[in-house]
């Protein structure tokens, strides 16, 4: 299904972006762990960032201590700005190793900067910036708090990796064996096979260190996020504020898509059924003006007039259904859509699963957003067959169109996709179209919905 062959790929329309997995939320089960690169980023992290934090130490001792010794005079307080901006910088390094290491984007919660603002105004709204002194907080803390991390990690995982290579240590003493010490145990092993137990218990505590790993990597994050993240009164305004913004959006998009509509159907009504019933007009005029002198030709006029009747009943009936199917209205959603299913040119499967009917409004985007993949399906897909899906998940309609065409579905300005996407944002909506070459395409719409 296409509205331009030849496009790839998955194109999200008034779609959110995704939050990336973090350690806070990732599988806790013993093979998703193992699998899962954050567990080894972040055992890397806690156990080898100690020496960054020593070195920011160094630099907050000295620089703080140089900056109140000469604050008497200007040196120090140059000294200071420099300083200042140097943790702030630190502070945003901290921010990306948090989310390489443990997949936890912290935003920035600094203060925004008035447009044209000069040095001197920008330096007084970051020393004020309560963000600025969590910042050095959170540097000077890291010393202490990297030490602790550090031994711990060591403490999980030096015996882990010790014990597995128990085999290894008794080969590189040339059959003399060896004695393995773990804890207050001593293990003797004369030679590679009586040091496989030792490599089973090292498997044993390597799985304690992940999961030891795993918590303390948590613990860090929501540390992290506590000092270098936006407070929560920041967070409420910024979501309102994108919010307001993805609103103010989706109202100008559903107003261009009723905009649009009027212009199909003005368009539609005088290309068509207009110019139809003007015919007839024409034609009755000229049968009355024949009535008498000869009936036999007005009866032909009268004829055409009643079949251009007809087709324009047809045409008013086509624009009708375009607008709001009737059938829509007295029967729901599932009828109609099986209505659209029979008019298809390959097999398609519908399953309207719904526990009540949903209001008006989703109940007829989610039928145009089904008649027009199907459309995309009867004029591009070459599919030889499609399946309807119409579920309801927690707060939420679902719609989903799938087929096994050639793919390639597009997304371009002005388009029927395009269009559909303005009709889901009318209501808070999105969709969604996953069309890879060679197919299958899927067309996923999220209607909110509450009964």
């Amino acid at each position: 299904m296409s509205e331009q062959a030849g496009e790839q790929g998955e194109v999200a329309v008034a779609a959110g972006g995704r939050r990336p997995v973090s350690v806070a939320d990732g599988g806790w089960g013993l093979g998703a762990m193992a699998r899962s690169s954050l567990t080894w980023r972040s055992a890397v992290y806690l156990t080898a960032h100690a020496p960054l934090a020593f070195a920011w130490f160094v630099v907050l001792a000295i620089g703080l201590s140089m900056s109140l010794a000469t604050a008497i005079i200007w040196v120090g307080l140059l000294l200071l700005v420099v300083l200042m901006v140097s943790w702030r910088a630190g502070a945003r390094l901290e921010r990306v190793f948090m989310r390489a290491a443990f997949g936890v984007r912290i935003p920035d919660p600094y203060r925004e900067q008035a447009q044209g603002s000069g040095p001197l105004a920008r330096l007084r709204v970051m020393a004020a910036d309560p963000a600025t002194w969590k910042d050095l907080l959170y540097l000077a803390l890291a010393l202490p708090i990297a030490i602790v991390e550090t031994a711990l990690s060591i403490v999980l995982w030096a015996p882990a990796a010790m014990l597995i290579a128990t085999p290894l240590i008794v080969l590189a003493e040339d059959g003399r064996g060896a004695e393995v010490s773990f804890g207050f145990v001593s293990y003797w092993a004369g030679d590679p096979v009586e040091a496989l137990p030792m490599v089973v218990l090292g498997v044993g505590w390597g799985v304690v260190a992940m999961y030891g790993t795993r918590i303390m990597a948590v613990g860090h994050a929501l540390y992290a996020r506590l000092l270098l993240g936006p407070s929560v009164s920041q967070t409420e305004n910024r979501e309102l504020r994108a919010r307001t913004e993805h609103l103010r959006a989706s109202r100008a998009r559903g107003v261009d898509a009723v905009e649009f509509e009027r212009r199909r159907i003005e368009r539609d009504l005088h290309d068509g059924a207009q110019q139809r019933l003007l015919a007839v007009a024409m034609d009755i005029g000229r049968a009355r003006a024949k009535l008498d002198q000869d009936p036999e030709g007005a009866r032909a006029l009268i004829e055409q007039a009643h079949a251009g009747t007809k087709e324009a009943i047809t045409e008013l009936r086509d624009l009708a259904r375009g607008i709001y199917p009737a059938i829509l209205t007295d029967r729901g959603l599932d009828p109609a859509l099986s209505g659209l299913a029979g008019r298809a040119p390959v097999p398609v499967e519908v399953e309207v699963d719904l526990p009540d009917r949903p209001p008006a409004a989703v109940e007829s985007i989610a039928y145009f957003i089904v008649a027009e993949a199907l459309a995309n399906i009867a004029k591009y897909a070459r599919a030889t067959r499609a399946s309807v899906r119409v579920v309801k998940e927690d707060a939420w309609v679902v719609v989903e169109v799938i087929d096994d065409g050639v793919g390639g579905a597009h997304a371009r300005p002005d388009g029927g996709l395009a269009g559909l996407a303005d009709r889901a944002a009318t209501i808070d909506g999105m969709l969604i179209v996953d069309s890879p070459p060679g197919g299958p395409t899927i067309v996923r719409a999220d209607l909110p919905c509450s009964w």
